[in-house]
């Protein structure tokens, strides 16, 4: 009897200290019920580095001097349109991916030094991506991301341009879709 006893002793403690983690764990990422094992996060240092952020703002800056269309804008609500909150990462990552191979590489003799610096950054924040999914149907994700795709592509070098442009703002959302 003793020694059952002790067994469902252990048993409770472990549940005990699982759960304890479980809560320590939603505390850290301020409440938010993502799965702990989840690749669709960012470490918070990432945008936390002043010289590289100072880099993509700028690159950001001089790209929008460039732009003189006003009247559209890529990165904003319509982008996120029928996305639950806790899918907005994985949607970053397709627009970051979108942005680093059919606008930044054929773009990346433009817009020196800045170019050169962010180009790597976005790509190793795109690699930290690489494994994230989302389950089930993500058609929505994919037809937002794909009428992004069609604008800049409609505007042809100048949606490229405006892409750039939106660096900051592409930034800002996956700081806040990813962190």
């Amino acid at each position: 009897m003793a020694t059952v006893q002790k067994s469902v002793i252990a048993s409770f403690m472990g549940t005990l200290a699982a759960g304890c983690l479980l809560l320590i764990a939603l505390l850290v990422q301020e409440g938010a019920a993502v799965p702990i094992s989840s690749h669709c996060r960012l470490d918070k240092a990432n945008f936390q580095q002043p010289y590289i952020t100072n880099r993509t703002f700028m690159l950001a800056k001089e790209a929008s001097l460039a732009d003189n269309n006003t009247d559209v804008r890529l990165i904003g609500e319509k982008l996120f349109h029928g996305v639950h909150m806790s899918e907005h990462c994985y949607l970053m990552k397709q627009v970051l991916n979108f942005t680093l191979v059919e606008v930044l590489l054929p773009q990346s003799d433009r817009f020196q030094p800045y170019m050169q610096e962010v180009v790597p950054f976005l790509d190793r924040l795109s690699n930290k991506l690489s494994q994230c999914h989302i389950q089930g149907n993500d058609q929505h994700i994919q037809t937002n991301v794909q009428k992004l795709k069609d604008t800049v592509k409609k505007l042809g070098e100048i949606g490229e341009i405006k892409a750039i442009g939106e660096l900051g703002l592409l930034f800002m959302a996956l700081r806040n879709a990813c962190v």
